[in-house]
């Protein structure tokens, strides 16, 4: 698994922003599904690196922080929204 983490890590972000496109132009239904898998293969990603955290520490620093700012503008968009 160790040699397929960037392959990984890339398609994820590839499928997210696909989906993010797709729910631009097509709506929510369509986009929502290569969204969804990208983020669970982050995810799966993300579990593996934290399970090895002294081999990974840098990335996952990295990744608490796009977390961080995910969850806030997300709570923003929902603050702003109503």
């Amino acid at each position: 698994m160790k040699k397929y983490l960037r392959e990984i890590e890339l398609s994820s972000a590839i499928l997210c922003i696909i989906g993010v496109v797709l729910s631009m132009i097509w709506g929510y239904g369509v986009g929502a599904w290569p969204c969804g898998v990208g983020l669970l293969l982050f995810l799966l990603v993300f579990l593996y690196k934290a399970f090895h955290w002294k081999e990974y520490e840098r990335d996952n620093k990295q990744y608490i922080v796009i977390v961080l700012i995910a969850i806030l503008i997300l709570i923003v968009q929902m603050i702003f929204r109503q």
